[in-house]
């Protein structure tokens, strides 16, 4: 027997409150996405990375900034730390996994960028070690997290934190996906506001 009307409407129900928090996380957003386009604008990058399901939402990121789907929106520098296998891997044999973000972002990473972690329960040791170095170096530091955020929303390396508040990993990656799209649109929006980002542009 299929499932019912009700069903269904659990289902996004389910869904309802989560948006609504995220919906309520409107400031942290736009402070989080301002700061970000600064750091863009004098010429730093986006660092993204998370493990499991996130590592794809990490590509994802990275792709949306470099090659914007909507045309005539400017491309902007930005990479993932979990597509080089071979690197990722070694790390991890020989320092351990907890490792493979931090020492990436020791190499690859300039104090002017932006370090994006991404991790659905907060609780990723390698994403927050990821986020550490960064702080560390300098750069600006976003975490997506799910839940109550975690280790990582409890660190004092994050400058920007934005959960989404559901423990079904289901609706977190949902709702993750859902913030970096906003983060992406809001980030340009920032770009074509004459003034906003002050002198000194990239073009």
């Amino acid at each position: 027997m299929a499932p019912d009307g009700d069903a269904a409407g659990r289902l996004f129900e389910l869904r309802s409150e989560p948006t609504r928090d995220l919906a309520g996380q409107a400031d942290t957003v736009a402070a989080a996405c301002h700061a970000m386009a600064v750091r863009f604008h004098r010429g730093g990058k986006l660092v993204v990375f998370g493990t499991g399901g996130s590592s794809t939402d990490a590509q994802h990121v990275a792709v949306e900034f470099v090659h914007p789907v909507i045309v005539g929106k400017r491309a902007l520098p930005a990479i993932s730390l979990t597509t080089d296998v071979a690197t990722v891997t070694g790390i991890a044999e020989r320092a351990g996994v907890d490792a493979i973000f931090a020492h990436q972002i020791r190499f690859l990473a300039d104090p002017a960028d932006i370090a994006l972690g991404i991790d659905a329960d907060g609780h990723s040791a390698s994403v927050l070690a990821g986020l550490e170095a960064a702080r560390e170096l300098g750069l600006l530091t976003v975490a997506l997290t799910g839940g109550d955020g975690g280790v990582i929303a409890a660190s004092k390396a994050v400058d920007h934190l934005l959960v989404a508040a559901s423990s079904d990993p289901r609706v977190v990656k949902e709702m993750h996906v859902t913030t970096y799209h906003v983060l992406w649109e809001l980030v340009h929006v920032f770009f074509e506001q004459p003034g906003v980002l002050g002198p000194g542009v990239v073009t």
